[in-house]
């Protein structure tokens, strides 16, 4: 029988990707879009402000991501939820290591006025922001199995089930 972590640990490990999906969802498919249609926000007024709430935003994803460690360091036998870990640490290091320093490079131009905009890089960073969802969605679902076997009494389920039928 396998030794699980304590509920508490359990029942962490998957609210942090869950609400670090929640967080994506409501910044790059609410509130980004939306942005730019309120009345009197101009390109550059809307630039400068994405730039505040994707900072905070990658500020709050840095800090789920330790969280999230931390959690995994305390719950050893929670090895599957390594890989989504690693997955988006990675994709959240690509985002505010390549990414964001390049789009900063085309929205600085766009406020000094040198361009008009549309830099593809925007297409990047949303694409990135896809995956790391769907490598989110990855990790819920591995906490909530780990979810079930300790609820189970931490017995792995059976290799075979015979459901319906007889022996």
């Amino acid at each position: 029988m396998r030794r699980l972590p304590p509920l508490s640990v359990l029942l962490a490990t998957i609210v942090v990707p869950a609400i670090w999906i929640g967080m994506l969802i409501a910044i790059d498919a609410i509130e980004a879009p939306l942005k730019f249609t309120a009345p009197g926000i101009t390109i550059p007024l809307g630039l400068g402000i994405g730039r505040r709430v994707f900072f905070a935003l990658n500020v709050a994803e840095m800090i789920l991501a330790v969280t999230w460690c931390v959690l995994l360091l305390k719950g050893r036998a929670l090895r599957r939820l390594g890989k989504p870990l690693a997955c988006a640490a990675a994709l959240l290091l690509i985002k505010v290591l390549v990414i964001r320093p390049l789009l900063w490079s085309y929205t600085d131009a766009v406020l000094a006025g040198t361009s008009a905009g549309g830099s593809p890089v925007h297409f990047l960073y949303v694409g990135c922001d896809l995956v790391l969802g769907v490598v989110l969605c990855w990790a819920v679902w591995h906490g909530i199995r780990s979810l079930e076997l300790a609820v189970d009494g931490g017995a792995a389920p059976p290799a075979e089930s015979n459901v319906g039928g007889t022996s």
